[in-house]
């Protein structure tokens, strides 16, 4: 077989000539068609109104199935994500609801804090002492304690005090005590103890009447 025969048998050179063959003879059907005519050879029916609104239909049902499908599929991503999330959020609401809370004084509350302190226990120490402030909230009627209260709700009626700082300290850190596992280091136990005895001297140091005050505005 010569080479010329390969090449006119191969596929590349089929290709091209039913190229060229289907060129020519669309120049041929064009200069055949009169000038005021239209050119388009389409049926009459492809040109419908109606046909062209069911195509624009169709094709925005398309693109919601397949926008549907990638949000399937993206939910199915970050299922295990969302889920361990929820999971840490019921723990630590677990934690703070289930825990018994035993009606102490304030000064019960001081010396359980000190008993923790002793044995390195800083996590409950600090946790003592945020409920020894609550107790105190408690006791001179600026803030009834309630099962239902939440630590976002004190640091709300804490902005009517003197000196909010020390209560923010206390609230802030319980805080990241429910809704984190790490252990709370003696820094930061010194920083709540510091605290707590800054509410105790702030509080004595209260006039009667700005208590009475207090109480009106904050209720």
């Amino acid at each position: 077989m010569s080479t010329g025969s390969f090449e006119k048998n191969s596929l590349d050179w089929q290709l091209q000539l039913l190229q060229r063959q289907f060129g020519e003879w669309w120049e041929l059907t064009m200069s055949q068609v009169p000038l005021d005519q239209p050119q388009s050879s389409l049926p009459s029916w492809l040109l419908s109104p109606i046909l062209g609104q069911g195509i624009r239909i169709t094709f925005w049902l398309l693109v919601a199935v397949i926008l549907s499908w990638l949000g399937v599929r993206l939910l199915r991503g970050l299922h295990p994500y969302i889920s361990y999330y929820y999971q840490q959020l019921t723990q630590a609401a677990n934690r703070v609801t289930k825990r018994p809370v035993p009606e102490l004084s304030v000064v019960n509350w001081w010396e359980r804090s000190q008993n923790y302190q002793q044995q390195g226990n800083y996590t409950e120490a600090c946790r003592c002492l945020y409920m020894g402030m609550l107790q105190q909230l408690h006791d001179t009627g600026i803030a009834p304690r309630y099962p239902s209260r939440t630590d976002g709700e004190y640091l709300q009626l804490i902005q009517q005090l003197p000196q909010p700082k020390p209560y923010q300290i206390l609230l802030i850190t319980h805080q990241q005590l429910c809704f984190s596992n790490a252990e709370v280091s003696s820094q930061v136990f010194e920083r709540c103890k510091e605290a707590y005895q800054q509410i105790k001297v702030v509080r004595v140091a209260w006039p009667k009447g700005q208590v009475s005050r207090m109480k009106d505005e904050i209720s």
